[in-house]
């Protein structure tokens, strides 16, 4: 097994189960919309709901069914521009793969309750005086780590990211 497939496969083993596990424990000891403060004014748990996309962008738009279609076509090829970007990555790749598992588990594990819910499970809640952080997930943050990974990986190392991100398809064996 490749090295990139055992980091690709290691952080989306991780972050998909650990998403979709939390959001169960959410789902079935919280209401929706209730609220559990950890640490006052900065964190709390609370249990929300988000038909839209990130930022809940288009929440409130259209009727729910285009929304819920438009969502699940835009996870789709999301999913499948990653699986396109992890076959181009040479095999001895191991920091782009690894971002990459984690950006598909957070994709997959926010598709995952668009089709079991019709909307996401957010629930990690900051804030800091009046202003409130958009409620996320573990899904949302593995997006977030794994995109910022990669841009790392392109400022730190550009010829070695450029490689990675382009990649030579004979090397592209997984």
């Amino acid at each position: 097994m490749s090295p990139k497939l055992v980091w690709f496969l290691s952080t989306f083993l991780l972050a998909y189960p650990l998403d979709q596990l939390t959001k169960r424990w959410i789902v079935t000891s919280f209401y929706y919309g209730e609220n559990l403060t950890i640490i006052p004014g900065l964190f709390d748990l609370t249990h929300v709901r988000n038909p839209g996309g990130a930022f809940s962008l288009l929440a409130s738009s259209g009727p729910s069914e285009w929304r819920l279609a438009f969502f699940l076509v835009a996870g789709a090829v999301a999913i499948g521009l990653l699986f396109v970007f992890y076959r181009r990555l040479p095999a001895d790749t191991m920091l782009a793969a690894a971002a990459l598992g984690t950006i598909l588990g957070g994709a997959l594990g926010n598709l995952t309750d668009r089709i079991v819910y019709g909307e996401v499970i957010d629930w990690i809640d900051f804030h800091v005086a009046s202003y409130t952080w958009p409620t996320f997930n573990v899904a949302d943050s593995c997006i977030v780590v794994g995109v910022c990974i990669l841009i790392l990986e392109v400022f730190l190392n550009p010829e070695d990211a450029e490689e990675d991100l382009v990649g030579d398809r004979e090397q592209s064996s997984a």
